[in-house]
């Protein structure tokens, strides 16, 4: 079992048939699930999966995640990106190694899979996932 930090197979695949629309205010939502190290998730995944996600019995957290507030994709030079604004696991009781950015409302389909490096465990705290600067260079999402 790994947790492989990617952009899915199958999301780079969608993004050409237009299934996921990442327009601030009016495109789909999009969500964040945690995992343990113990999850498999990689650039095969093509979909949230509740395996490995971390317990729901954990303080504050539900199954699924939370949802994230898109960032409307741009474009520098060649590259185009988008990312997430900062989102905020209130008050929560887990330990997470990963997550798994998906899209909720287009049938819960993979958009990339986030690798922690460590594992990090709160207890009665928040947890703060912060994406890199929202740039061609750096952005969570960027197709060159």
């Amino acid at each position: 079992m790994a947790i492989i930090q990617t952009l899915t197979t199958s999301f780079k695949v969608e993004v050409a048939q237009a299934l996921h629309n990442f327009t601030t205010g009016t495109g789909d939502v999009f969500k964040l699930a945690l995992y343990t190290a113990n999850a498999d998730l990689g650039a095969s995944t093509t979909a949230y999966t509740a395996s490995g996600e971390v317990s729901s019995s954990g303080t504050n957290y539900s199954a699924g995640g939370i949802a994230l507030t898109n960032i409307t994709p741009a474009f520098q030079g060649t590259t185009s990106y988008w990312s997430f604004q900062t989102a905020t696991f209130s008050n929560v009781t887990l330990t997470t190694n990963g997550a798994l950015i998906y899209n909720s409302t287009n049938g819960n389909r993979s958009v990339a899979v986030l690798n922690f490096g460590v594992n990090i465990t709160k207890a009665g705290q928040d947890l703060v996932i912060t994406f890199p600067a929202n740039d061609a260079t750096n952005a969570v999402l960027r197709i060159a």
